[in-house]
């Protein structure tokens, strides 16, 4: 028997409840597992708080790829249980013990492969393993996903320690999108101070996206998108200086004309970011961005077919068009440092709707209905 792996049979072991996803568009079920200990190299974590992400809808109607059955969840901040021999501290290099509040990136690349040591670029790896999304919970650990009372940390994951006076909620209240926008707007976007930004999209990538350009020093964020209840969130926030509601400026024409008005001169931003997910608001994207300027699509990360744009407007604009892909290991541990300062002037507790870990199918439709900007699955096993 391998170190950390009960017995069957064992009667002795306590069992942890998860969220599975046991069938493309079916709601999901809750499900025991049985507690295990760490092998050496990983650590057990009891979840506290657990978001729910755009892509865990694609992934219950089985837009992209995965194995099942599975634990969904790929953003979640925990209590560490039980440390595995030789795990003594976090990736900062600070000490990590039993009880201490942590948050996990939800991927660990290979290392090896092209794009991890020669490009270094992990988020492009093809191999890595992704907690909530390809790891199947009928192979051991089983507790490979957020949406559970407990985790399994296998070894190479990156954990570090939640800052001092920071919440969990806090930390989750952008879960995944902050990582990807850090990757994003930080590490390929790079606003400059002083530019004017446009984000499209008012779901949490487009809301981290716009509070991380204001961070970078935007001069003015103007964020498009929808419905009324979100953008009334940043508002109440402080995430951007302009709120376009695609709900009642409905007509692309028109839209069009209210965004670029309030650009300098009416010439367009000097960045725009997309984060809608919707392919269609790519060509207007490129319509939105000024001569000379950069256009930085987000949004994109599930396959919704092709869509119409005038390739024309990116030559004669001299446009940079440019893609990022998830985010890294670093990207995560860079996001949860930066949340003290995010936190100084954002409340990110606003953007946070709770859900008890049996709600989730109430949670899921909240959120496809634009009802919640951020739900959080709050599991009970930690106060």
């Amino acid at each position: 028997m391998a170190a950390g792996r009960p017995e069957q049979g064992d009667k002795r072991v306590s069992e942890r409840n998860a969220v599975v996803l046991k069938e493309f568009g079916a709601d999901l079920e809750i499900t025991s597992f049985p507690e295990v200990k760490p092998e050496a190299g990983a650590v057990v974590v009891d979840v506290s708080h657990a978001g729910i992400c755009g892509t865990d809808m694609h992934l219950q109607h089985g837009k992209l790829p995965i194995p099942l059955p599975v634990v969904l969840g790929h953003e979640a901040v925990g209590r560490v249980r039980r440390l595995g021999e030789g795990v003594d501290t976090d990736a900062t290099g600070a000490p990590l013990r039993e009880g201490d509040l942590v948050s996990w990136a939800s991927n660990i690349p290979c290392g090896t492969c092209f794009y991890c040591a020669q490009e270094e670029e992990p988020s492009l790896c093809e191999t890595r393993k992704v907690y909530g999304i390809n790891q199947s919970c009928a192979q051991w650990p089983h507790l490979s996903g957020g949406w559970s009372e407990q985790i399994y940390l296998q070894p190479g994951s990156t954990i570090v320690r939640l800052p001092e006076g920071v919440t969990p909620e806090q930390v989750i209240a952008l879960g995944c999108a902050g990582p990807t926008v850090v990757h994003a707007v930080l590490g390929i976007g790079k606003p400059r101070e002083g530019d004017v930004v446009i984000v499209q999209g008012s779901g949490p990538v487009g809301l981290a996206a716009a509070m991380y350009a204001t961070m970078a020093g935007a001069a003015k964020v103007i964020v498009v998108g929808g419905p009324a209840n979100r953008l009334e969130v940043a508002r109440q926030v402080g995430i951007g200086d302009v709120h376009v509601d695609i709900f009642t400026s409905t007509k692309a024409e028109s839209r069009l004309a209210e965004v670029l008005a309030e650009t300098p001169d009416g010439r367009g931003a000097d960045i725009v970011i997309e984060a809608t997910g919707v392919p269609a608001a790519v060509a207007e994207g490129i319509d939105l961005t000024r001569k000379g300027g950069k256009y930085l699509v987000v949004g994109q990360y599930t396959d919704h077919g092709p869509t119409p744009l005038n390739p024309h407007l990116i030559t004669r604009k001299q446009l940079q068009v440019l893609g990022s892909w998830a985010f890294s290991p670093k990207n995560h541990l860079d996001y949860v440092l930066s949340v003290p300062e995010l936190v100084q002037r954002f409340d990110l507790s606003k953007l946070v709707t709770r859900y008890k870990l049996g709600e989730v199918n109430e949670a899921l439709v909240d959120m496809r209905s634009g009802a919640t900007l951020k739900p959080v699955l709050v599991s009970g096993a930690v106060s």
